[in-house]
């Protein structure tokens, strides 16, 4: 699904510009997938793990664009991928009320407000295209990103035991959040 072009002002005054990834951005998307795996441990890929070749970027850019259950926005500050999230919604009959929610950001724009105009503009698209869920999963020792999400109306529904062995063979509890929608339609 293409999303149109968005304006934001940030918490430092700087314009962001929300908007759809296009083939022609998939370089820098891998480059920033590297990157953001090696600034935080609460993603879910190890740097070494971010191994999909341009060509593949590329067509998986195409299938999202295409997809009508699927958006994807990317956060751009001055020419430089800041973020990107994505909302796509659950393909099976007795799901596709639900949705599942993704972010990621590099951390030199952490605290401008990036993720709440992310997540603004996710919860607008669910509730525009009819779903009435919303859900996440979140280290359970990521306070950073479970207060945004708690401030954005998500409540921790489940927690999953043991569900990340970092490298270091330590173990990390996994929460499920969920956010019901009222829907606009």
């Amino acid at each position: 699904m293409i999303y149109p072009a968005k304006e934001v002002q940030l918490k430092n005054g700087t314009t962001a510009v929300l908007r759809s990834p296009t083939v022609a951005d998939a370089a820098a998307l891998l480059d920033y997938l590297r990157v953001t795996a090696e600034e935080t441990d609460f993603l879910l890929r190890y740097p070494e793990e971010c191994t999909m070749t341009l060509e593949q970027e590329e067509a998986y850019l195409r299938r999202s664009l295409q997809d009508p259950n699927t958006v994807m926005i990317l956060c751009e500050v001055n020419g430089k991928i800041a973020g990107n999230c994505n909302l796509a919604r659950h393909n099976k009959l007795k799901t596709r009320h639900r949705a599942s929610i993704g972010i990621a950001l590099m951390s030199e724009f952490w605290g401008l407000g990036i993720g709440t105009a992310m997540f603004e503009e996710m919860i607008r698209l669910g509730k525009e295209l009819g779903m009435e869920q919303l859900e996440l999963e979140v280290f359970a020792d990521n306070h950073r990103a479970m207060a945004l999400y708690k401030k954005m109306g998500f409540q921790i529904a489940a927690e999953h035991p043991r569900a990340i062995k970092r490298k270091d063979g330590t173990y990390v509890n996994e929460y499920l959040m969920t956010k019901e929608l009222e829907n606009t339609r």
